[in-house]
């Protein structure tokens, strides 16, 4: 950080604070000109900019459900809840269920495939730096690898 102009500073520093991909954040500050490891960038990024764990939430909210269709079940078969009463309120929060695990198979699934997009393109535009490296085409090069980055950010 303290080797780039304030400018550049101050944007990686924003993406940082509301980017929730340490992956992606990672991927930037290579570009940057980061040589660290993941793990240390992993570290400074929480130690820094603390950021909600929405697939741990929803995995403890999956568990918490499930624990819940238990008790419910129990019940039934204690006879403390009316059958047809309890096996519609099952079929109800199965069916709860079943949305908060496809909805983390979709979080999982998306940042999976940005992650990887963002390592694949990360790898290629290294490759070309490397092969066009004190090569006039080099600094335009790099611009358009920023132009790139940026643009790849705000597609979904």
């Amino acid at each position: 950080m303290d080797n780039l102009d304030s400018s550049t500073q101050e944007s990686f520093n924003s993406f940082a604070s509301q980017n929730y991909s340490v992956i992606e954040v990672y991927l930037y500050s290579r570009f940057l000109g980061y040589r660290g490891s993941i793990t240390a960038c992993d570290l400074w990024v929480n130690s820094n900019y603390k950021k909600p764990d929405h697939r741990k939430t929803l995995l403890y909210q999956i568990d918490e459900m499930q624990e819940d269709i238990r008790k419910l079940r129990d019940a039934i078969e204690d006879g403390v809840v009316k059958r047809d009463a309890g096996v519609a309120r099952i079929a109800s929060m199965q069916k709860e269920l079943r949305g908060a695990i496809a909805q983390v198979e979709e979080f999982t699934g998306m940042k999976d495939r940005k992650g990887l997009l963002m390592a694949g393109a990360d790898r290629a535009i290294r490759e070309l730096m490397f092969i066009f490296k004190d090569d006039p085409i080099e600094i335009p090069l790099e611009e358009a690898t920023m132009s790139v980055w940026s643009r790849m950010q705000l597609e979904e």
